[in-house]
């Protein structure tokens, strides 16, 4: 098993406000991972993405118990930074599904990668956080 918090526990610690203190310690504990914009911005791109992932449900394609979230402010060659969100296996580290936040080179809000087509391409993309939360919380 990995040390990271699993989803379940991180919806509850975001419901406490464990992460609204900008500190690199805490954003870091919140899962962020690398980024390219300021330290200072991460607070709250961590609650505006906490606010859909406490929305995912167990029943669904997230594993509450069995993975775990973590974040990345994306830097691409083409295009302004963006932010998304990955769920991951906690036994394997694995990525299981990335869900890129108003990247402006798609046509969507919100596109989601998984592995369900081996990364190989966006996978499904949504216009409203509503349509992406009812996804994730559909099982297979």
């Amino acid at each position: 098993m990995r040390d990271e918090m699993n989803v379940r526990e991180w919806q509850k610690k975001f419901s406490e406000d464990a992460f609204i203190d900008p500190s690199f310690n805490t954003q870091c504990a919140a899962g962020w991972y690398d980024w390219f914009c300021k330290d200072s911005s991460l607070a709250g791109k961590t609650k505006k993405m906490g606010r859909i992932i406490t929305q995912v449900k167990a029943g669904g394609k997230i594993d509450l118990d069995k993975m775990y979230v973590w974040f990345k402010n994306n830097c691409p060659c083409v295009g302004p930074l963006y932010d998304d969100f990955r769920f991951a296996d906690m036994e394997t580290g694995n990525t299981m599904f990335t869900i890129c936040c108003d990247d402006k080179r798609s046509d969507y809000k919100y596109e989601v990668w998984c592995r369900a087509n081996d990364f190989s391409g966006p996978y499904i993309g949504f216009n409203t956080t509503k349509e992406l939360v009812n996804w994730l919380n559909t099982s297979w």
